[in-house]
């Protein structure tokens, strides 16, 4: 299975945001595992680069980008995809970016804690709890 994971919930692993950190630990864990496979948008990329950069240093930062990009597939953020978002009705456009880049990949789900800013989306939008239970049935 094919899960785009928005920046926030990258985010609450890296840094350790309880009580977001414990289900987004464990779907990290899956994707490291090879249960799930894990995209994240060329944009969190970037954002997670000036954010560790800017509070952890340049060095930490390339680490960081460096676990990332070995862990995750990255979705790109071309043309089409910048094309399809200015088209959307998504009030975000940050969120019409990531949106449109895991359908772009065939993502099959995206997850993150902001299920309002996607309200549009045609994909199926989980919170990490969400998905998490979605996998258990499964399995």
């Amino acid at each position: 299975m094919n899960i785009l994971f928005d920046t926030n919930v990258v985010l609450d692993v890296m840094l350790d945001r309880a009580p977001f950190s414990e289900p987004a630990s464990q779907l990290l864990l899956l994707v490291e595992q090879g249960d799930i496979t894990g995209f994240i948008c060329a944009t969190t990329v970037t954002k997670i680069h000036y954010l560790a950069t800017k509070n952890l240093g340049k060095d930490h930062a390339k680490n960081q980008i460096k676990n990332l990009i070995t862990l995750f597939n990255i979705a790109p953020v071309n043309r089409p995809v910048i094309e399809d978002a200015l088209k959307s009705d998504f009030s975000d456009f940050k969120d019409a970016v990531i949106y449109h880049s895991a359908r772009h990949v065939g993502a099959a789900a995206i997850v993150t804690r902001d299920i309002k800013g996607f309200k549009n989306a045609e994909l199926p939008v989980y919170s990490p709890t969400e998905i998490l239970k979605i996998i258990d049935a499964i399995e």
